[in-house]
């Protein structure tokens, strides 16, 4: 008789399960709100009110999306603007688990941002948008700076198009069918031989 109340209960464990302990592959995904706004539609019998809201999700492991969506009350917009997110999330190869592999520009419309990497202990110095990305990332030092519109969704989209430009050493490698060794030997001698040259 005792399984019988907990599957009576089953609506509402899954809701505390979702909010407290959620399991599987979104166990460990970092939510953050960026942006909320209220929008008006006019109808015949006047303004209709409504919410938008702007999401940035990741698992601080090297995945990040973003969404958007609106309903009529806030938390329903976060809600389907989490979901957009969690459907949407892309891939960046992180160095050391901490920064970015090189530099990168992004824009989208007129929004334009740099990012640059960082050496151990700079920490997130990146504003607004910008730095809910990167944190839900799991990037941990790393120098931003956006040089266009202030509009959120232009920055949260400028961002994630730099992203998606990150390459790391490996994908490198295997595009050209080389080691990622010969590739680091290769810069390490470029580096030196004019020094031998002058020496």
């Amino acid at each position: 008789m005792a399984p019988q109340p907990q599957r009576g209960g089953g609506g509402n464990d899954r809701n505390r399960r979702d909010r407290n302990a959620p399991e599987g592959p979104d166990s460990d995904i970092v939510e953050k709100l960026v942006h909320i706004n209220r929008v008006a539609a006019t109808v015949k019998g006047g303004r209709r009110f409504s919410f938008a809201a702007l999401m940035v999700v990741g698992d601080g492991k090297g995945r990040v999306g973003f969404g958007h969506g609106k309903a009529r009350e806030v938390p329903e917009a976060i809600r389907k603007a989490t979901e957009e997110a969690k459907k949407t999330m892309i891939r960046v190869p992180l160095r050391e688990n901490r920064t970015l592999h090189h530099d990168g520009n992004g824009r989208w419309g007129a929004g334009k941002i740099m990012m640059r990497a960082a050496p151990p202990g700079t920490g997130v110095i990146a504003g607004g948008p910008m730095r809910a990305v990167l944190e839900t990332l799991g990037v941990q030092d790393v120098v931003g700076k956006s040089t266009g519109s202030s509009n959120p969704y232009n920055m949260i989209r400028a961002t994630f198009e730099a992203l998606k430009v990150q390459s790391s050493p490996r994908q490198v490698a295997s595009k050209r069918g080389k080691k990622v060794a010969d590739l680091m030997g290769r810069r390490n001698d470029g580096a030196s031989s004019p020094e031998a040259m002058e020496s």
